[in-house]
């Protein structure tokens, strides 16, 4: 039952009964709503700052979770890189080393890489979740390159590995001339005095002392590129290609035992030690070159020496003397 609420006239000094009107009704419905709505906008920005729904609560642990995961592939994938890299060392230094073939260059094994951002159209903005993914698939990318190209260069290896016996045949590792005593070596590699202009040059192979006649041998398998006379220089000379980036040259012959172009094995007789050319005396002069470079002739003598006999021939080489042309 509705109360009724009375109100003190001052005018008629009595109680008047108080008469509502339907405008107040409605006034007061108002009132209350805005009341109620203004009260709901103040709680929920209360709430929202302060208290997280549960789906709000699900997202951040799902987002914690994934950041987690990215910080723990991102460290897997540096531990792949240094893992490949440390094989990709081992390639360069050790293995290709042995097969006597050129190493990887950095700038092939990197190929690929920088330049133009490829990755920039993934997603249409930049968010700390996007850069951190579009990071993590860089890495992957050139992750597979250097072990695409590793694989490559193990493939290589294995057929050089398949090929060895054949490799090692023809590569020089005999003295050209009969030297048991050690006592022919006259000179060695690197600047000497010229017996005729009396200048330091350059001298790009060694002499063996031999008499005339003494036969001289191929010290690996290959074939002959050239067999040639003149009057200075070499003399007759013979040269041998002997393949993987070898070539031999024997000079100052007194006469050939080959022809171009005639294959020829270790330990074959190509000629005959003389003094032709620009020489003093009957001596055979001897190159190894390697991919078009003079090399010591000395470090390929390892096939029938002991290491006593070795280091005598080192010690024989580095004595500074003249040569014999």
């Amino acid at each position: 039952m509705a109360k009724i609420k009375y109100y003190y006239d001052t005018q008629t000094c009595k109680y008047e009964r108080v008469r509502t009107r339907p405008i107040d009704y409605i006034l007061n419905a108002l009132g209350f709503l805005a009341l109620a709505f203004v009260l709901g906008i103040f709680i929920s920005i209360f709430y929202s700052k302060y208290y997280k729904t549960f789906r709000e609560g699900q997202l951040e642990q799902e987002n914690e979770e994934l950041r987690v995961q990215f910080e723990a592939l991102h460290k897997e994938v540096e531990q792949l890189h240094k893992v490949l890299a440390s094989l990709e060392e081992r390639d360069n230094k050790i293995y290709r080393v042995i097969f006597a073939v050129d190493t990887i260059p950095s700038t092939v094994r990197q190929a690929g890489f920088g330049g133009t951002d490829h990755y920039k159209e993934l997603f249409s903005r930049k968010t700390p979740t996007t850069e951190s993914v579009l990071e993590l698939r860089k890495k992957v990318d050139r992750l597979k390159r250097m072990v695409y190209i590793q694989s490559k260069s193990y493939d290589e290896l294995v057929k050089l590995a398949k090929e060895k016996d054949k490799m090692l045949a023809h590569i020089p590792a005999i003295q050209p001339i009969s030297n048991k005593q050690l006592t022919r070596l006259t000179s060695g590699f690197g600047y000497r005095y010229h017996p005729i202009y009396k200048v330091l040059q350059f001298h790009s192979g060694i002499d063996f002392a031999a008499p005339t006649g003494t036969p001289i041998y191929a010290t690996a398998d290959g074939v002959v590129s050239v067999v040639a006379s003149s009057y200075g220089g070499y003399g007759k000379e013979v040269r041998i290609d002997h393949g993987y980036g070898y070539v031999t040259l024997y000079a100052h012959l007194s006469r050939f035992n080959v022809k171009p172009g005639q294959k020829v094995k270790r330990g074959q007789c190509i000629g005959y030690v003389g003094s032709t050319g620009l020489s003093t005396a009957p001596h055979l002069h001897y190159e190894v070159h390697y991919k078009g470079e003079p090399v010591n002739p000395v470090y390929y003598f390892f096939s029938e020496l002991s290491d006593e006999e070795y280091n005598k021939i080192l010690e024989l080489a580095s004595i500074e003397n003249q040569s014999l042309e």
